[in-house]
């Protein structure tokens, strides 16, 4: 007897919409207030051309307050799109990988980066994260910031001595008041100097990925370090 069996279909578009609007309005209170305005001010714009430019036209009033409306419509999906990345990020904020998981979706193609830290403290679940890019190597610490320090200058020693040439800035993303909150790493990335063109990202990144840390194999991906346990004697 054939068994019947059908895939769970997945919610349309505006049900994903809807979705998306009850998480980012549960976590910021102020997203409903910036999607209104970001909705009135086209609309209203519109209205005005409309009726500055187009006189006794009706045409010409009706094409304009439909632009202003489409022109709100695109701003208020732009406005949410932006607060919902904001309140994603802010309840990943402080956990161990938070860091890794923005460089994986938010990152744009000039930067290369791995959501798998280049180093991790097994004491305190401190990590350093690594980018190439055109401003060079940012090294990414994610913790305190007087924890993280240390270890990223110990990379920036081991990263020197593979890529003397090429610039290394420092990144800290923690619970400290000066840190880079999550949803600004990437345009704090794209603050530094640009110094290296394309080819030049590619090959430092393929240099250190083939060395790892430190000349060193680097930890596989899908392996927590945190879980690793010694094998048991035989």
């Amino acid at each position: 007897m054939a068994r019947s069996s059908s895939a769970p279909k997945e919610p349309g578009r505006i049900k994903q919409m809807w979705q998306v609007f009850q998480m980012t309005r549960r976590y910021d209170s102020l997203a409903i207030w910036f999607m209104l305005a970001a909705f009135i001010i086209p609309v209203l714009v519109g209205v005005a051309l409309a009726i500055w430019l187009s006189g006794d036209n009706v045409v010409g009033i009706i094409l304009y307050s439909i632009t202003g409306v489409l022109a709100g419509v695109l701003a208020v999906l732009i406005v949410l799109g932006r607060r919902a990345e904001r309140a994603a990020y802010g309840q990943i904020q402080g956990q161990p990988g938070a860091v890794g998981a923005v460089l994986k979706s938010s990152l744009r193609r000039s930067w290369q980066a791995s959501e798998m830290p280049i180093n991790v403290s097994p004491k305190t679940q401190d990590a350093v994260y690594r980018a190439v890019g055109k401003a060079g190597i940012v090294l990414i610490g994610e913790g305190p910031k007087s924890r993280t320090k240390r270890m990223l200058e110990d990379e920036r020693r081991g990263i020197a001595r593979i890529v003397p040439n090429v610039p290394i800035n420092f990144l800290y993303v923690g619970p400290d008041e000066d840190s880079t909150p999550l949803h600004r790493i990437a345009p704090s990335l794209n603050k530094f100097k640009k110094t290296l063109n394309k080819a030049e990202v590619i090959a430092v990144n393929n240099r250190l990925n083939s060395l790892g840390k430190g000349g060193t194999l680097p930890i596989p991906k899908g392996v927590d370090p945190f879980k690793m346990r010694a094998p048991r004697p035989r």
